[in-house]
This record gives structure tokens, sequence and C-alpha cells, in this order.
């Protein structure tokens, strides 16, 4: 076919994010769209209006060739279980797009129709880093990938052109260091740390839902308001003065009683004690992946949100001497929209296989 047009689509738990492909020729032209959509918050029964609103605001659906999906929203505890939230996110697309065009991404690599993908729920359930790992594994034969995003950190070892994970499910990617649950949005600072140094003391954080990983780095100034897209923990704004009150908070402290010295100086140790976090899991997974590949060196490529203060700091302080930026090699759209632009090209592949 000289002209396609198709859509790889990222069902999160946080955020939907699209990205649609139109080849003309040999020139194809990518257009990305994320919507910020907190499952556990506004319902599952709301899912079919958002994906509606991210999906039309995109494309004409009766244009697309084909649909590539991946999804993490089953996680959210909006649903009893996985198979649940796999069921149901499928059964939802059925309503925007016709059966025939959807693929569904499996954590091996495979499009599944969407009857063989509710057959497989296990196996369909968060596979988003399969579509990451396969767009780095077509540009570096062996390196690391590690994607940063609002609320996780994913590390996909690349091997000989191919993904070489060891996990395949979330529980097994906890297990072996391919799955550190920590962001750049969304993270509590009771997750980070569990004290925290203030007045020539440490203290012993609360574990109550205070502070975000994301108050913390815009006082730091590595993200902006815009970047800041989830909710905060307060419900209130994204000022400097807010998030260093929610940040006093987490020490069961307030604006008068710590100064901006004081809560500048807290962040950096929560800074710290999360890169200590992505550093500790790059440095287990790479030595396994330098074992299997062979080489004494392997290059970390670094994507989402959080690729360059949270994955390519830790790189670095993991002894990484080759650090690539996703989008250097790619394009900005893949950096912003990892998962769905590289289940686009994926399914844009198997068009033209056919």
């Amino acid at each position: 076919m000289e002209n396609m047009s198709v859509l790889g689509l990222d069902v999160g738990g946080a955020n939907i994010k699209a990205v649609n492909l139109r080849k003309k020729g040999e020139k194809i032209v990518a257009k990305g769209k994320i919507k910020y959509f907190p499952i556990w918050r506004m319902g599952k029964e709301k899912l079919l209006d958002a994906l509606k609103e991210t999906v039309f605001s995109l494309v004409d659906v009766e244009k697309l060739n084909s649909v590539g999906v991946t999804m993490t929203a089953e996680v959210s505890d909006v649903y009893f279980s996985k198979v649940e939230g796999v069921n149901h996110v499928l059964n939802t697309l059925k309503k925007v797009f016709p059966e025939k065009i959807i693929r569904v991404l499996d954590v091996n690599g495979k499009l599944l129709s969407l009857k063989k993908a509710k057959k497989q729920p296990y196996k369909v359930a968060s596979a988003n880093w399969m579509a990451t790992g396969w767009l780095v594994s077509q540009q570096i034969k062996n390196c690391l990938v590690v994607d940063v995003g609002s609320t996780t950190t994913s590390l996909i070892p690349i091997a000989n052109g191919k993904v070489a994970a060891k996990g395949k499910t979330d529980l097994e990617k906890l297990l072996c260091g391919e799955l550190v649950y920590t962001g750049a949005l969304r993270t509590n600072l009771a997750a980070i740390t569990g004290k925290i140094p203030v007045k020539n003391g440490y203290a012993f954080v609360s574990s109550e839902l205070f502070a975000l990983s994301g108050d913390v780095h815009l006082i730091l100034g590595n993200i902006t308001r815009k970047d800041y897209t989830t909710e905060t923990a307060d419900g209130r704004g994204k000022s400097l003065r807010e998030a260093m009150a929610r940040v006093a908070r987490v020490v069961c402290a307030d604006l008068n009683m710590l100064n901006k010295k004081e809560i500048t100086e807290i962040c950096r140790y929560v800074y710290g004690e999360q890169l200590k976090q992505i550093t500790q899991a790059i440095k287990k997974v790479l030595k396994r992946l330098k074992k299997k590949t062979g080489e004494k060196s392997v290059p970390v490529v670094v994507t989402g949100l959080g690729k360059r203060f949270l994955a390519w700091k830790a790189a670095e302080m993991a002894g990484a001497k080759n650090i690539i930026d996703l989008e250097k090699i790619v394009c900005r759209e893949a950096s912003l929209y990892t998962p769905a632009y590289g289940l686009a090209l994926m399914v844009l592949e198997n068009l033209k296989n056919f």
C-alpha cells in the first residue's frame, strides 16, 4: 500500500497516549496526543469517553488501516483483577474502532487479534515495555533502555538486536530489577525514603500521601509547571510555594516551621535517594546484559519525562560511558510517547509485510 494510516495506543492507568503515523510513499508523518486520565479517580465507566476524545482529536478512525494497542490500565485497583481490567479495556476499544483493525501487543512482541488477546489476558497485560524495546532494537543492536515516566521506571535490555527481558510480567520485572516503581511525577516521597535530614538530625517521614516526586522536581527546577500534568497530593496548585508546603508536610511541618533553604535541601536529599533506586536497578540489569552480549561496555538509551534528570543521571552513577537520548536517534514524538510510537511503527511494518 502506497498510503497508510496507523495508530499506536498506550492505555495507561494515569495517561492515554496515542501516535498516528501516516505513510505517503516513502515519507512518514508522526503526530501524537496525550490525555491525563487517572482511571482510579475518574472511574472505568469514563474510559470510553476518554479514548474517544484522545483518538478523535488525532485521527479519522474510518481512514485507519490498523490500530496497535497496549495497556497498563489493568494494574489500577479500579479493577479487582488484571483479567477484569484487560477485558474491560479490550471491550471498550471495540466501541471506538472496528474490531478487525485492532491488534493487541503481547509480552513476546506479537500482535494479536482482539479475540486472541482476550484468551491470553496475562500476556497482553502491561506489555508496553515491549513496544519501547522493539523500537530501540531497530536502531541499536546491544543496549539498555531506561524509560522514566510519571509513575515508573522501566529497564529494557536489548541483545543481538532483540528484546532480551528476563521478566515478562510486572511481578517478574520487579523481582529481576527491570521495573522500579518510581517516576518523575507521581511517586509518594515515603516510597523513596524512610527518613529525611532536617534541623541537624534525621526525621522519619510520614507515610501519608502528603507530597509527590513532582513537587521535588518542580522545586529543584527539573520540571516546569507545564510538565507537572498529574494531580497534586493535596489537590492544590503547582506554584513553588504550594509545592514547598507539601514537601514540608512530609515531616509533619509547614512553611512557618521550615524555610525555603531547608525545604530545598530536603528535596535534594529525596532526589538523591530516587537516583540511588534507579542506579541500583541499572547496575543489576547491565551486569546481566554485559554477560549475555559478551561486551564490556553497553550503551544506555534514555527516554520518558525523566530521561535527563533521572535516567541519564542514574546511568552516569551506574558507570555507563555511552548514554544516548532516544530523541536523537528517532524523533521527538518517539521520546514523548515512546510505547505508542513504537507500537504504531510495529503495526506499520506489519502491514507492509502483507
